[in-house]
């Protein structure tokens, strides 16, 4: 998309948000040849503090791409908030809604008309320990396989220095750099022409999210762990060793009154 299209909106939050990440964050930005010039794509990101967002929409604000990010549909409502979500073109999701592609509408839309939708397919703030991306969710597939555009995976790292996943107050100092890796579009051909069942879905998004996490793992230099943290099987497995340990205390406490 040309810059010119980029719109008042878009160019009055560049101004406000632009000086203090520049300030804040030095930058290290590679793959920006993966963005296309034009037509609709999506960018999956990974996500690992609450500035990255900002951080990562300063990047691709520079490609002359700017991107729309899914929000709650809350943030769209009111006040100076609700007018900037509206005029920069974010895209807001309803989540009370019972059918999932219903829910991304508004994205098919908007990749339809040549836009760039920017998802974290992880759906929240990664919870592994060590910073690596989760499990998706399947929202960017359901969008890929319907408009069959292109699905560039993006990493980055670094903000989640400046402030870490979950903390209430930046590590300012020394200053951090914000590293970002775009890469070529993921192939999900294969799954073309495929019903859109859970485990089609399923399997796309680990494609996706796999795609991510080799780039993650350049700009680190390190190895991601064989198998993604799964925040769902992580709460199973609290809730077994939850129920084990109430029932070891039950049976300490029979034993104890006989």
């Amino acid at each position: 998309m040309p810059r010119r299209r980029i719109g008042f909106w878009y160019r009055f939050a560049a101004v406000i948000c632009k000086p203090p990440l520049v300030v804040l964050i030095k930058r290290d930005w590679r793959g920006m040849e993966h963005i296309p010039a034009e037509g609709g794509f999506i960018t999956v990101v990974n996500h690992n503090s609450h500035v990255d967002p900002f951080a990562y929409a300063h990047y691709q604000y520079n490609t002359g791409r700017v991107p729309r990010f899914l929000a709650k549909s809350g943030l769209f409502k009111k006040g100076l908030v609700g007018a900037a979500m509206r005029g920069t073109g974010q895209i807001p999701v309803y989540r009370e809604s019972t059918d999932a592609l219903s829910a991304f509408r508004a994205a098919i839309d908007a990749v339809e008309r040549g836009e760039c939708v920017a998802f974290y397919p992880e759906g929240t703030l990664t919870r592994d320990p060590d910073g690596w991306p989760m499990t998706g969710k399947t929202g960017a597939a359901r969008v890929a396989l319907q408009t069959r555009c292109p699905v560039v995976p993006v990493a980055q790292w670094g903000a989640n220095e400046l402030l870490p996943p979950y903390a209430k107050k930046p590590n300012l100092f020394p200053r951090k750099t914000h590293r970002v890796l775009a890469g070529p579009p993921v192939d999900l051909s294969r799954f073309y022409g495929k019903e859109m069942t859970p485990d089609v879905l399923k399997e796309a998004t680990e494609v996706i999210m796999a795609a991510i996490t080799r780039l993650l793992e350049e700009i680190r230099g390190e190895k991601a762990p064989e198998t993604p943290y799964d925040p769902r099987r992580e709460r199973i497995e609290q809730r077994r060793r939850t129920q084990a340990q109430a029932q070891a205390r039950n049976r300490q406490t029979e034993g104890q009154t006989k």
